[in-house]
């Protein structure tokens, strides 16, 4: 399904208001927010990297999609990676078989072919299907990256086996493709986001919309295809502490720590403002989105630690399944808890001015949609934990995803270990205004609860 027409509402007219160079195609300056420091010694790693560079400009600008959309897109366009080159990973093994209606006929590979060249016109193909509702500048950057990279690599080498090698990439983006547009409830869902058929229910400290104008944003998404674990299968978790108006409740002092943190940290311009901003990612056109982030981070540590192409795919593969079942166990506890925002309670009980740390880069208050658990906090740790597999906890790591940026705090953050990061994003979400610490600390264990579930997945060769 190629750049679907979507419902946008009041909120995404102003969302787009705010965004100085993108009303233009031309205007779109196409450099990603991660600044690369390394080039790894794997050629075909580096196209790898080189590919996902460009996933994360098209990211930014890719309205309507974050970040349920985007983590589907996720899952998919690195399950055709994976699956284009997996024959030549003499350690991993096909998910046919291991995905239910997934098929890919190994007797369509040719027997002379170039691994990079077919990976490289995968990756252009599945780009360019799932990455829907982009500018057309940025639409055509797939098509050029595609054309330098295979002038690059089919140097030297005949005609045929070019030929050969593109059509096993295309083949493998066509299966992949099909098997996507087999999980109908997502098809239908990405076409209208904001559903008008769906009002959300009346009861005491229900989400509920900011303005008449605000619709609920992907409200079926738990109905959605997982890979690993479904939102039915994730396990039970306490209902959210009981609403209450009354001071000094657990609730009121929830709302209440949502109130200082933030003012404190606007007021002070302390380090709790730079972790709110930097880990936002909530703005279109400004900033990836969240899911898109952990790719981000993940791009980083595959140059850090100049990870072979096999390490590199099966990392990416894994990441994708993970943020996409993550995003659809979140959503399915979001629209059954429906936890209100915290503006909506510190304006009515505590403070009629406040003003979330976000209000200043989106004229809007709130992600339209409940807030527990949080989704920041489920990406932040469903990430973390295929991290930690791949290279254990303990990490020297810096952060550079927005260095340089000046329209927010980017400046780079190091840390010493992936847990310490994904807690330090998950509650970022308290100084930055828009969650309270219960929607942090459920999305912060229900992420790692879903990545032990990818990372039980058996991929290797026996």
């Amino acid at each position: 399904m190629k750049n679907p027409t979507l419902k946008w509402m009041l909120l995404a007219v102003l969302v787009f208001s705010l965004l100085e160079s993108c009303a233009n195609d031309d205007d779109i300056n196409l450099i990603t927010d991660t600044e690369q420091v390394l080039e790894t010694s794997d050629t075909t790693t580096q196209l790898i990297i080189d590919w996902n560079d460009l996933w994360l400009e098209i990211d930014r600008y890719a309205f309507g999609m974050r970040p349920t959309s985007t983590s589907r897109a996720l899952a998919y366009i690195h399950l055709a990676a994976y699956e284009t080159a997996v024959d030549d990973m003499v350690s991993f093994t096909s998910n046919n078989g291991r995905l239910q209606g997934f098929n890919i006929d190994e007797n369509q590979r040719p027997d002379e072919m170039d691994m990079r060249i077919a990976l490289n016109r995968c990756y252009a193909r599945v780009m360019d299907h799932f990455m829907y509702n982009v500018s057309n500048g940025l639409e055509a950057s797939i098509g050029e990256l595609e054309d330098e990279k295979e002038d690059e690599l089919s140097e030297g080498l005949s005609d045929q086996l070019v030929q050969n090698s593109r059509q096993w990439g295309n083949y493998v983006a066509q299966r992949v493709i099909a098997y996507s547009q087999t999980d109908t409830e997502a098809e239908q869902q990405i076409l209208d986001p904001q559903p008008l058929s769906y009002e959300p229910p009346v009861g005491d400290g229900f989400w509920t919309y900011s303005a008449p104008e605000e619709r609920a944003w992907f409200p079926y998404w738990e109905s959605v295809r997982t890979f690993a674990i479904s939102s039915s299968e994730t396990s039970s978790i306490p209902p959210p502490i009981h609403y209450s108006e009354t001071v000094n409740s657990a609730y009121y002092n929830q709302m209440n720590e949502v109130y200082v943190a933030n003012d404190t940290a606007k007021e002070d311009d302390n380090e709790e403002l730079w972790i709110a901003e930097f880990w936002s990612d909530d703005v279109e056109g400004l900033m990836l989105s969240p899911p898109g982030r952990q790719f981000s981070i993940a791009g980083q540590l595959v140059n850090q630690f100049d990870l072979d192409y096999e390490s590199t795919l099966t990392l990416f593969l894994k990441l994708g399944f993970s943020l996409n079942d993550a995003a659809v166990s979140s959503w399915a506890d979001k629209y059954e808890y429906m936890v209100m925002r915290p503006n909506v309670y510190i304006n009515e009980f505590i403070d009629p001015d406040f003003q979330t740390n976000l209000y200043r880069l989106v004229f809007w208050p709130n992600p339209s949609f409940p807030g527990y658990p949080s989704g920041h906090s489920t990406f932040a740790s469903a990430a973390a934990g295929i991290f930690i597999d791949t290279f254990g906890d303990s990490v020297d790591f810096t952060d550079r995803t927005h260095e340089g940026r000046t329209e927010f705090r980017g400046a780079p953050r190091q840390f010493s270990s992936f847990s310490d990061m994904a807690e330090e994003n998950a509650f970022s979400r308290i100084p930055l205004g828009v969650h309270i610490r219960m929607d942090c600390t459920e999305g912060y264990r229900l992420g790692y609860e879903v990545a032990d579930a990818v990372n039980g997945l058996n991929l290797a060769s026996n």
